[in-house]
């Protein structure tokens, strides 16, 4: 009996190894994970976008569920559908430099349910003053 309840634990234990090894899963992979504005974002130019493509690399759906921007002057939006195996989502970044002179970096952190979980994108630059 001993010996039965043995098999089963080690046939169960395998099965869900095997299971796990086989599961589909989404890969979300980047053109790029970060963009430099440059040097000479106007403050009262106006707000400034990037937009961030992704592929799914992955052999399931992936979804990006939030995009979390480290500062308020960042806006993200993002593609909400699920995206299917070897087709292209984004993610644009909105900084908006009025009232911030200076060297700028945020970034914005995107949870999914691929591989990753996490990804971090960056922008930066510089926003200079006294250009329309």
């Amino acid at each position: 009996m001993k010996n039965l309840l043995k098999s089963i634990l080690l046939l169960t234990v395998l099965s869900f190894a095997i299971t796990t090894t086989n599961a589909q899963t989404g890969k979300i992979v980047f053109e790029n994970t970060s963009h430099n504005f440059g040097a000479d974002v106007p403050e009262k130019g106006g707000n400034v976008t990037h937009r961030f493509v992704f592929t799914n690399m992955g052999d399931a759906p992936v979804t990006i569920q939030n995009v979390a921007a480290s500062c308020g002057c960042t806006t993200p939006e993002w593609t909400k559908e699920p995206v299917a195996p070897g087709e292209q989502g984004f993610v644009d970044a909105t900084f908006r430099p009025a009232g911030r002179p200076g060297n700028f970096s945020k970034n914005l952190t995107i949870t999914n349910n691929g591989d990753p979980q996490t990804i971090v994108l960056t922008i930066s630059g510089v926003v200079v003053t006294g250009e329309e």
